[in-house]
């Protein structure tokens, strides 16, 4: 099982799809070997050292939280069924209602396609808020994401770095 790491009015919470197998069974957030989040958080200026996942839950020290938008754990997000998604959305509102992020960073477009009913979005700020809080799609830093590089994902995150930060 793995506990969100949150608390009031958090600058950015960050959303996986789902734990991966490996984080669940450590019960710390992206703690797999290939996973890029924490060097890509580092590189991109959201923290100035890169948090082992071991410590996770110090990045609430940046103003920043982790949750996930589907509970269950699995070696891959796209075993997730369209249903635990709708069945998740609720719950995921109710923790957005409950600790009013200004941002919610998305890991990847599956989860927000899920949650928002749309077929197309596009990378980066949604025209939409939810819950009050505004969207951002990041890429997923997973290691089986072969699509972005590392210089992709730290370009990407140091964007969004950039707009909250000024």
């Amino acid at each position: 099982m793995l506990t969100d790491i949150i608390t009031n009015n958090l600058t950015v919470i960050f959303c996986g799809i789902n734990p991966g197998l490996k984080s669940a069974d450590d019960g710390h957030h992206f703690s797999g070997r290939s996973n890029r989040f924490w060097k890509v958080l580092h590189k991109s200026g959201f923290t100035p050292y890169e948090i082992e996942a071991i410590h996770d839950t110090s990045i609430i020290d940046f103003g920043y939280g982790l949750t996930t938008a589907v509970a269950r754990a699995t070696s891959r997000a796209d075993e997730l069924s369209k249903e635990e998604f709708d069945q998740s959305l609720e719950t995921f509102k109710t923790k957005i209602n409950k600790f009013q992020p200004k941002y919610i960073a998305f890991l990847g477009k599956a989860a927000y396609k899920a949650f928002s009913g749309k077929k197309e979005i596009m990378w980066g700020q949604q025209p939409e808020c939810l819950c009050g809080a505004q969207v951002w799609i990041l890429p997923n830093p997973s290691g089986l994401n072969r699509g972005f590089s590392l210089d992709d994902l730290v370009r990407s995150y140091g964007e969004f770095y950039q707009v909250i930060s000024h």
